[in-house]
């Protein structure tokens, strides 16, 4: 793995933004193009079976925690307890999922999954896939993104719910609106009937005990770019067990268990020692060096790094009433005071590409860039 340094494209602003990226700058460039990551194919099959491992091993720490009534320490709400155990043993579809893994010195190791509403699904999709095209169509790149969400909506037809498939996201947010609406865009190449709402626009019939959009149509299938953490606490959350369509909700609840920080130390326990994960506790104490994380933070909040026992960094946020977890200290690579992070995508239960997040710092954060990746010979 190394990183070289080139000049972006000319226009590469229009470029982007003529595939429908719209959010490539915020405050700072997001999309960043001045640099690249490159990977033999030793490492990026290192990476792919990596990846389909510790998915395996995810379903397991699931049916564990299942087995085991271990909610409490996700803080899931007991009321949906019974729902969320009802999408497991109905084997209700999940279409994707990101590994956050950190390659350093040979050693792959898994930080954390975002189970429940992985975004950069576009950037690593399409944009760089095309800015290889472009750059060096010769080589190649970890990326069946694509290809894999189209086949796997449509292998999911025959598990949904007669009907539409909505797809909800939070309005104002061009990221959020951006994979959302590409997610759907691969489920109408695979054949899927599909509409578009924001989550604030779902309603609730209460004679009929159904969700309902604006046109008071009941709604037997949704895909939520919003987290299941949150639903759980809305005043809508409550009706999600009793809905009379029983729509089919993509990432279904089981995903709560694998969305929350609380996973790793699960998954410490059911596999200690293991080469791809780090060790993970609940208490502080056991650990010299280690990453205090929220069991529910997003975007690199709340994070504090001690190394040999001395503060090494902290992150602010609004997160951390829910609990933390102690993992391990294992710090990110420097390729010269650039950090990258690799998330690694699952695709219909198979790993399917990598898009690389990279930052100033330690802990990879909303201003973290977007950097491109190809496999050289």
């Amino acid at each position: 793995m190394r990183r070289l340094t080139v000049q972006p494209r000319p226009d590469w602003q229009q470029k982007v933004e003529n595939l429908g990226f719209g959010f490539h700058t915020a405050e700072t460039t997001y999309w960043d193009e001045g640099a690249y990551y490159v990977f033999t194919m030793e490492e990026v099959l290192h990476i792919e079976g990596a990846t389909a491992e510790l998915w395996e091993m995810c379903l397991k720490a699931v049916q564990h925690v299942m087995d085991k009534g271990l909610y409490d320490v996700f803080h899931i709400p007991s009321w949906v307890v019974p729902y969320l155990e009802s999408t497991w043993e109905q084997d209700q579809p999940s279409i994707y999922g990101r590994f956050d893994l950190c390659y350093k010195e040979g050693q792959l190791k898994m930080l954390e999954f975002n189970a429940d509403t992985p975004t950069s699904l576009f950037e690593a999709g399409v944009v760089q896939w095309f800015w290889l095209q472009e750059v060096a169509p010769e080589n190649d790149q970890f990326n069946s993104i694509h290809e894999k969400l189209i086949a796997y909506w449509a292998h999911l037809k025959d598990y949904l719910n007669p009907g539409a498939l909505y797809f909800g996201c939070v309005p104002g947010s061009a990221e959020d609106l951006t994979n959302c609406e590409y997610l759907r865009d691969c489920a109408l190449q695979a054949g899927l009937d599909t509409k578009r709402l924001f989550i604030p626009e779902i309603g609730w019939d209460g004679m009929r005990e159904v969700f309902v959009d604006l046109d008071e149509e009941p709604i037997a299938n949704l895909f939520k770019l919003y987290p299941w953490e949150w639903m759980v606490h809305e005043p809508f959350g409550h009706h999600i067990p009793v809905d009379r369509a029983r729509a089919k909700i993509i990432e279904p609840a089981w995903k709560m268990i694998l969305s929350n920080k609380a996973i790793l130390p699960i998954l410490w326990e059911l596999f200690p020692d293991h080469p791809l994960l780090l060790p993970a506790y609940f208490a502080p104490g056991r650990l010299a060096s280690f990453a205090r994380k929220p069991l529910l933070s997003r975007e690199g909040a709340n994070i504090d790094l001690v190394r040999d026992g001395q503060a090494l960094l902290h992150t602010e946020g609004e997160y951390g009433e829910e609990g933390f977890i102690y993992q391990g200290l294992f710090e990110l690579p420097s390729f010269g005071g650039h950090y990258p992070l690799i998330g690694s995508w699952v695709i219909g239960q198979e790993p399917a590409g990598m898009g690389i997040r990279e930052s100033d710092a330690l802990v990879t954060d909303n201003l973290s860039r977007f950097v491109p990746h190809m496999i050289i010979p």
